[in-house]
C-alpha cells in the first residue's frame, strides 16, 4: 500500500509512523497479529479498547500486533485497481500474511465491514472454507454476547475483558505453530481458555438449517457454556500511556483514561451496564501515574476520564483536585462522557470550566417519572434541574440530553414529558445563559441480549418514524430546543442483528454483496440492500423485533456474561411494575450472579487470588477540595463568571515571553501532511518536548504560531518555517534539543534563531520548486515536453480560479517568472506569487494534466525576495 500513498485519500492515515506506534524487526517475532477495526481510521482510531489491546499484545517481545481499518471506497477501489491487498499500517503486510487477524466488534452494523476486509486482504469471508495458510479470524467486543450472525465467518470469539485473553490466545498460536499443531487442533486448545468461543462447536440443529433458529447444540459434553472473561483488578493490568497520537483528526482526538469498568446501577436497558460487570475502579496513585505519563508522551491537550458510569467514581473529587493543576499549567482541558445527573460536585465543575469549558451532556432517558422508574433510571427531576441550575449558574450556555422511545410501556403523554422536562431545563437558565441551547438528542430503543428487556418488542420502523415525527412537532415551537435524532433505519437493522441468529449470516453476506458497506453513517446506510438481501434469504425482519417468550431458548444463551437468568426476569417484573432497584455498591447483594456465580468465582479465584466483587476506593476518598480552592490554584471562585479560558497575550507576557524561528526541512513521508496537520503535529511535538507555549484568548485558546504558505499535500520542501511564541524564555540551542527527537519521520529541524515577539513566519512573493520526473526511463514524454516548451512560449494562458466567491480567470503564464529543463529529468520552476496565488502543483497540472505524484516528485527549494528572485533568473 505504501506505493499508493501518492493517490489515496488522506495519505497520512497510511503512514504508520505516528508518535508511539510499534515497530519490531519481523525475524525477532514469533507471532504477528492485526488488530482490525472494521470502520474508518478516525473511528478506529478513537477506541480505547484497541489501544489497550495494541499495548498489551506489544508489551510481549515474541509478539507484535498491528493495526488495520476499513479504507474508504475511493482507497479500496485503488487497492483494487493496482491488484494491492489490504495491509497493515505499521510493516505494510498483507492482512492474509498474518498469523491472527482480530476485529474489534463494537456494535451490528460493522458486520459487512469485516467481509469487507476480508475481501481487500484475499481471505476467504467463512471459517470453512479457510485452512492452515490463512490466518486465524479472531473477535471480540460487546456484541460477542450475541454474535451469531457473524459466527461462521469466525474461527474464534472473545467475550469479556480481553487485555489477558488476547496474549493468551498468541502464546497458544505460538506453542501450536512450535509443534505443527492443526488449526482443528487449536482451537480444541482454544476453548479451554475463560471466554474463549468456538462457534464451530456448537451448530444449529438440522431440522431448522433454512430457518429462524433458537436452538443451538453443542458438540462437546463439557464445552456447552461460554463464561466470559474478567480482568479482576484494573491495577494489575499495565494501562497505555504511550498511546499512539494520529497526525490528523480522528473522532475523538484526545487523550482517554479509563478510570472504572463496569456499572450497577443497573439501567434496565444498558447492555453495557450488565455484560461488564462486576465494578472495578483504578487507584488513584495509580492513575496519577497513568496521567502524568501519558500527558508527556502523548502531547494531547483534552482529555477524558472514562467509565461507564465516570460520575460514580468513588473518588472523582480527589481525582480532579489531583489531576487540575497538572492540566491547567498544560493548557489540557477535561472532558467527561454522558454523566448522571447529580454525580458531578458544583466543585469539580469549577475545576473543569477553569481550563476550558468543556460540553456537559446529561442522560435521564425518559421524559417522564414514571418510565424513569420503568426502566430504573434512579433520578428525580428535581435533581436534573438542580444539575443544570449549577452548571448554568458556573457559565455554560449549552446542554445535551439524552433520551430514548420505543422504551416498553411508553405512552405519547410520555413524548410530551420529554418537552416539557427540557423546557423546565432551560428555565433553570434564567437570564444568565446569553446564548441558551437544550438539544434533546433521540435514540430509538433497541433491545439488547443479556438485559432484562431482551424479551420485549422493539416497535415497528413505522411506529419509530411516527414518534419521531411527533416529537418534531412538539419541539418546533420552542426556539431554544433543539432536537437531533438516531436514524430510524440505523435502529431498526440494529434491532434485528442485536438479537438475530445463524439464519442471518447469509443476509450479512449478501447484504455486503450488494454494497452495503458503512451502515453505521448516514450517507452510506441502504436500508434497501439490507431488506432485500432478507427477502432473497426467505426471512421477514419484523419477525426478530417481536417480542420473546421467557420460557424459550435464546440464541445467546450459551455465552455467559455471569447475569442469572432469574435476576434478569425478576428485573423484567419490576420493571412492569413502576418498581426500582438500587445499586448494589449502596447496599446489600442483588444476586445478579456476577460475583457469585460457582464456576466464574472459583475460576478466577484459581487465577488470581481475589474475589470480584465491586472493587472501589471508598478509603481514599478527599473529605474537601478546601486545599485547592484555598491555595489560589483553583482560579476563579465558585460562582464566578468564566467566560475565557486563560490565554497570553504577549505584550502582557514582558521580558518572560519570546518568540524562536524554527527552520525544518519536509520531505519522506511528511510530504503527506496537510497544512492542518502539520500545525497539529508542531503543538503536539512541543508539548511532548515540554516547551512551554503561549496560547492565545478566548473560548479556545490555541498555540500562538505561525507558518509560512502551506505546501499541498504530497509537494516537500527542503526549507520551510514556523514562529512559536513562548510563556518562558528558552534558548533557541534548548528548544532544538528537545524539539528534535519528538518530529516524525520526515520532518528535520534543521535550526532555530530568535525572533520578534509579534514576528510571523515568512511568506516570500517568490518560490522556486523543483519538478522531478518519475515514470518510465525517468524523463518526461516528448508530450509533456511538448506542452511545457509551447507554454513557455506563450505570454497569456488562460486558467479559471476557483475561490470562496466562485471562479475567476487569471493568466497562468505570469505566475511563472521561471522555466528551465535541467537535465532530461528535471525541470526548474519560479513562481511569482506578489499579485496572485496558485497551488503549485495545480499550476503544473493545469500546463501538464496528465502528470500525477506516482510519475512525478515536486519539491520545494527555497523561498525568494524580489532582489533574489532577479538573480536565480539571471543565473
Amino acid at each position: 500500500m505504501r506505493d499508493l500513498l501518492p493517490l489515496l485519500p488522506r495519505p497520512s492515515q497510511y503512514l504508520g509512523t505516528e508518535p508511539n506506534a510499534v515497530h519490531k524487526e519481523p525475524p525477532q517475532v514469533r507471532v504477528r497479529a492485526a488488530l482490525a477495526f472494521p470502520d474508518l481510521y478516525e473511528v478506529g482510531m478513537s477506541y480505547l479498547g484497541g489501544r489497550i489491546l495494541y499495548h498489551a499484545v506489544n508489551a510481549y517481545p515474541e509478539f507484535w500486533a498491528e493495526r488495520a481499518f476499513a479504507p474508504p471506497l475511493e482507497a479500496a477501489q485503488i487497492l483494487r485497481d493496482s491488484g494491492t491487498p489490504l495491509s497493515t499500517l505499521e510493516s505494510g503486510t498483507p492482512l492474509g500474511d498474518m498469523d491472527v487477524i482480530a476485529f474489534s466488534l463494537t456494535h451490528e452494523l460493522c458486520y459487512t465491514n469485516v467481509l469487507y476486509m476480508l475481501d481487500l486482504a484475499g481471505i476467504p469471508l467463512r471459517a470453512q472454507d479457510r485452512d492452515e495458510h490463512h490466518p486465524l479470524i479472531l473477535g471480540g467486543g460487546g456484541v460477542i454476547f450475541n454474535v451469531e450472525p457473524m459466527a461462521p465467518f469466525f474461527d474464534l470469539f472473545v467475550a469479556g475483558d480481553g487485555e489477558e485473553a488476547l496474549p493468551e490466545i498468541l502464546a497458544l498460536v505460538d506453542r501450536c505453530k512450535t509443534q505443527g499443531m492443526s488449526r482443528t487442533e487449536f482451537l480444541q486448545a482454544a476453548r479451554k481458555v475463560t471466554g474463549c468461543y468456538v462457534p464451530s462447536f456448537f451448530s444449529v440443529a438440522p431440522e431448522d438449517v433454512s430457518s429462524p433458529s433458537t436452538a443451538l447444540r453443542p458438540l462437546y459434553a463439557d464445552y456447552t457454556q461460554v463464561e466470559k472473561r474478567i480482568l479482576p483488578d484494573l491495577n494489575a493490568a499495565d494501562f497505555p500511556t504511550e498511546q499512539i497520537v494520529p497526525f490528523g483528526p480522528v473522532v475523538h482526538d484526545r487523550l482517554s483514561i479509563e478510570i472504572a469498568r463496569g456499572c450497577t446501577r443497573g439501567c434496565r436497558f444498558c447492555q453495557a451496564g450488565m455484560i461488564y460487570r462486576p465494578v472495578r475502579e483504578r487507584r488513584l496513585e495509580t492513575l496519577d501515574r497513568i496521567l502524568e505519563n501519558a500527558l508527556d508522551r502523548t502531547g494531547f491537550d483534552e482529555l477524558s476520564f472514562l467509565s461507564l458510569s465516570t460520575g460514580d467514581f468513588s473518588c472523582l473529587d480527589a481525582l480532579f483536585q489531583r489531576s487540575h493543576a497538572l492540566c491547567r499549567d498544560r493548557q489540557v482541558s477535561v472532558s467527561l462522557p454522558s454523566l448522571r445527573v447529580g454525580s458531578v460536585s458544583g466543585q469539580v465543575m469549577d475545576m473543569i470550566a477553569g481550563i476550558r469549558r468543556t460540553g456537559i451532556t446529561l442522560a435521564p432517558e425518559a421524559g417522564s417519572q414514571r418510565l424513569r422508574d420503568v426502566i430504573n433510571k434512579n433520578i428525580t427531576e428535581q435533581a436534573l434541574l438542580d444539575h443544570t441550575r449549577e452548571l448554568f449558574t458556573r457559565g455554560w450556555s449549552s446542554v445535551k440530553l439524552y433520551f430514548m422511545i420505543g422504551l416498553p410501556t411508553e405512552t405519547d403523554e410520555d413524548l410530551q414529558a420529554i418537552v416539557d422536562l427540557c423546557l423546565k431545563v432551560a428555565a433553570t437558565a434564567g437570564e444568565r445563559a446569553k446564548r441558551l441551547q437544550i438539544t434533546a438528542s433521540i435514540s430509538p430503543f433497541v433491545p439488547k441480549p443479556q438485559t432484562p428487556f431482551q424479551w420485549e418488542e422493539q416497535i415497528s420502523f413505522e411506529e419509530t418514524r411516527r414518534r419521531l415525527n411527533r416529537l418534531r412537532d412538539l419541539f418546533r415551537p420552542h426556539k431554544r430546543l433543539v432536537m437531533r435524532w438516531h436514524m430510524p433505519e440505523m435502529s431498526y437493522l440494529e434491532g434485528i442483528f442485536s438479537r438475530g441468529d445463524r439464519a442471518l449470516a447469509n443476509v450479512v453476506e449478501r447484504a455486503f454483496a450488494k454494497g452495503a458497506l458503512f451502515s453505521s453513517w448516514a450517507d452510506s446506510l441502504s436500508l434497501e440492500s439490507w431488506l432485500e438481501a432478507m427477502r432473497e434469504c426467505g426471512l421477514d425482519p419484523d419477525w426478530y423485533l417481536r417480542a420473546r417468550d421467557p420460557e424459550q431458548p435464546l440464541p445467546w444463551d450459551h455465552v455467559s456474561s455471569g447475569i442469572r437468568r432469574s435476576f434478569l426476569l425478576r428485573e423484567r417484573r419490576l420493571a412492569l411494575e413502576g418498581r426500582t432497584t438500587p445499586d448494589c455498591r449502596q447496599g446489600k447483594c442483588l444476586g445478579c450472579g456476577v460475583c457469585t456465580t460457582t464456576k466464574v468465582k472459583t475460576a478466577l479465584r484459581r487465577q488470581t487470588g481475589l474475589d470480584i466483587r465491586p472493587r472501589v476506593n471508598k478509603d481514599e476518598q478527599a473529605d474537601s477540595l478546601a486545599p485547592w480552592l484555598e491555595d489560589g490554584t483553583g482560579g476563579e471562585q465558585p460562582g464566578e463568571a468564566l467566560d475565557q479560558a486563560p490565554g497570553q497575550d504577549p505584550e502582557d507576557l514582558g521580558a518572560k515571553a519570546n518568540a524562536l524561528r524554527i527552520v525544518y526541512r519536509k520531505l519522506g513521508p511528511a510530504v503527506y501532511f496537510s497544512q492542518l496537520e502539520l500545525t497539529r503535529l508542531f503543538e503536539r511535538c512541543m508539548r511532548r518536548a515540554g516547551v512551554a507555549m503561549s496560547f492565545s484568548q478566548g473560548f479556545h485558546p490555541m498555540p500562538r504560531m505561525s507558518f509560512g504558505r502551506a505546501l499541498p499535500v504530497g509537494v516537500g520542501s527542503v526549507r520551510e518555517e514556523m514562529v512559536i511564541v513562548l510563556r518562558a524564555p528558552m534558548s533557541a540551542t534548548d528548544l532544538r534539543a528537545r524539539l528534535a527527537p519528538e518530529m516524525p519521520r520526515g520532518l528535520e529541524i534543521r535550526g532555530v534563531e530568535d525572533a520578534p515577539l509579534k514576528g510571523r513566519a515568512d511568506q516570500p512573493a517568490f518560490e522556486e520548486y523543483l519538478l522531478y520526473f518519475l515514470n518510465g526511463d525517468s524523463s518526461p514524454t516528448a508530450e509533456t515536453t511538448a506542452k511545457w516548451r509551447s507554454f513557455i512560449a506563450v505570454e497569456h494562458f488562460p486558467f479559471a480560479k476557483k475561490t470562496k466567491r466562485g471562479s475567476r480567470e487569471i493568466n497562468l503564464r505570469t505566475l511563472f517568472r521561471s522555466i528551465r529543463f535541467l537535465g532530461e529529468n528535471r525541470l526548474r520552476l519560479l513562481f511569482d506569487f506578489r499579485e496572485d496565488y496558485l497551488n503549485p502543483w495545480t499550476a503544473i497540472t493545469a500546463v501538464t494534466p496528465e502528470l500525477s505524484f506516482r510519475t512525478t516528485r515536486l519539491t520545494k527549494i527555497r523561498g525568494l525576495s524580489d532582489d533574489a528572485a532577479k538573480g536565480a533568473v539571471s543565473g
